[in-house]
């Protein structure tokens, strides 16, 4: 393959065209040919100002493109490389609600997480949170926050400009003790990883980029509350690497109320999360169905917010940085646990939901995430697997 061929046709795309934000993603089939492609950018990305804008993903073996670079790659490439959209994917979230204190949140009590603590509170696992951020200044979030990254803006740490990564870091590992609020894991460390703008958007290229980053830095849990109709193989090869290498990615399902559901949920690598109502029924905006693994609180949650504040959010992103915190609690206990076992585990654990008029326990999926339970019995397997 001419490399250097390669990049030129790309650049020279990209000069001839106009500018825009749309982006597309380049997957090399031969890991030997990506190797030299990747060679070739190295060398000439100091003396091009345009390969800047390329941005690369070992993890997939994928360059990130502007989209007007990779309009004839297909028919000069088609048998070494794949292209597909850059697509846009957004925070599974409802408008804000009222704002207000936390301290022990009705969530975090649902799942009795309170009761677990004296036999883990999450101590030194490490969760990616792959969302808007984090507010660094949060009295309830400073013994839990790592540096993490901010792949919107490298170099700068990856502050919260929109307060759902906040919420969701709060729900996961809040530790204000007598003053402030507490999250299902206290004891937990987050690393944030910024990939979503002011608004709650990113590109599925961001996502890619933020697995790949928590791969690189051994996490072993990717909260991911956010998600997409469309399906994306560059998405999900990144997962299944993630997958593969023993990190749990754990999903938000979507909040269209219907059976079905978003990517990266669906894929069966991920574990699915779905939202319940504070009367422990499944939520009426909540996603449903068999590929639910497990539902949690996600109906007027109180948590973290920006300018050292709290606020009251519904969503399944909601309910799953509840699951997310209790997967974090026996994983301090079991770290060697597979991906495969913590599902089957939070599966066989959660608690019947209740069911709305006319709906019927098979066509919802799993049942409600109970931490205590599943320290119960995740500890127990643990010590009966002892010689």
């Amino acid at each position: 393959m001419n490399y250097y061929g390669f990049w030129q046709m790309l650049l020279d795309e990209i000069s001839a065209a106009p500018k825009n934000a749309e982006r597309r993603i380049v997957t090399f089939n031969d890991p030997r040919q990506y190797a030299g492609a990747l060679s070739q950018w190295k060398s000439l990305k100091a003396k091009i100002p345009g390969l800047a804008q390329v941005r690369i993903s070992p993890l997939i073996r994928a360059f990130f493109v502007p989209a007007a670079g990779a309009i004839r790659l297909p028919g000069k490439f088609a048998d070494a490389l794949s292209v597909e959209e850059d697509h846009r994917i957004q925070v599974h979230s409802l408008a804000a609600e009222k704002s207000g204190s936390a301290m022990l949140p009705w969530g975090v009590k649902a799942i009795h997480a309170p009761q677990a603590w004296s036999r883990s509170t999450g101590v030194q696992v490490k969760i990616g949170v792959i969302d808007t951020g984090a507010d660094y200044r949060h009295p309830d979030l400073k013994h839990s926050l790592a540096t993490g990254v901010n792949l919107l803006h490298r170099g700068m740490l990856p502050l919260d400009d929109n307060g759902h990564g906040t919420h969701i870091a709060g729900t996961l590992a809040a530790a204000g003790g007598t003053r402030g609020m507490m999250g299902v894991a206290p004891r937990a460390l987050l690393y944030p990883v910024k990939a979503f703008d002011h608004s709650g958007s990113a590109y599925v290229s961001d996502i890619v980029l933020g697995i790949d980053w928590c791969v690189q830095n051994k996490v072993d849990i990717i909260n991911m509350s956010f998600g997409m109709k469309t399906r994306s193989k560059a998405l999900h090869d990144v997962v299944i690497k993630a997958y593969r290498s023993g990190i749990a990615i754990i999903a938000s399902s979507g909040n269209d109320g219907k059976r079905g559901g978003d990517y990266p949920a669906r894929y069966p690598e991920t574990i699915a999360v779905g939202a319940l109502d504070k009367r422990h029924r499944v939520a009426a905006f909540s996603n449903r169905g068999p590929y639910i693994d497990v539902y949690g609180p996600g109906e007027g949650v109180p948590s973290c917010w920006l300018r050292e504040g709290y606020k009251e959010m519904s969503g399944t992103s909601m309910a799953t940085s509840h699951v997310t915190g209790a997967a974090a609690l026996l994983l301090a206990l079991r770290p060697g646990l597979s991906p495969r076992e913590l599902k089957l585990l939070l599966r066989r654990t959660a608690s019947p939901v209740r069911l709305r008029k006319g709906q019927r326990r098979a066509a919802l999926g799993g049942g409600a995430a109970d931490a205590l339970r599943l320290l119960r019995t995740g500890a127990r397997r643990k010590t009966a697997a002892k010689p």
